[in-house]
């Protein structure tokens, strides 16, 4: 099965990690400078070219490991552990257009800024969850209006 892969997997592909000069996006600085942008276009690249380095992986593994074993239960044991990977690739294939969409929104000059009330997004959430469109309180209004409205 394919590994998750650590930030020196990421620094083979020849792309500049987004933190390898040491430069952290601070609340003292202007909020989503040129330097904050690209640090976090750098950060959103690299994660997606990890996700698919990983997804290239899984691909290579099914295709060398053919299901071959002979017992009945061994089988069934590596068809759910396939399953479940490629429930996992599926749900990062998803990922990849929502971190494709936050470099659209940096190059449009919407990045960082919550969708709903037009405030920043705290460095520290994007920091986190780089693909982040709102900020945490409309993030918890929006979960609690669908949590009542599934209820109803």
């Amino acid at each position: 099965m394919a590994t998750v892969l650590d930030r020196a997997d990421v620094l083979s592909t020849g792309r500049r990690a987004a933190n390898d000069d040491g430069y952290r996006p601070s609340p003292d600085e202007p909020f989503m400078n040129p330097r904050q942008q690209t640090y976090f276009r750098n950060k959103l690249i690299d994660w997606k070219e990890a996700i698919l380095l990983e997804a290239q992986g899984t691909l290579s593994q099914l295709q060398l490991d053919s299901l071959r074993e002979s017992d009945l239960t061994d089988r069934a044991s590596s068809e759910t552990d396939w399953s479940i990977e490629l429930r996992t690739r599926d749900r990062q294939r998803k990922l990849i257009s929502k971190i494709d969409a936050a470099v659209r929104r940096i190059e449009e000059g919407e990045y960082g800024y919550c969708e709903v009330s037009g405030e920043p997004i705290s460095l520290a959430r994007l920091e986190a969850r780089p693909i982040a469109t709102m900020t945490v309180e409309a993030q918890e209004r929006h979960e609690r209006h669908e949590k009542i409205s599934r209820d109803e």
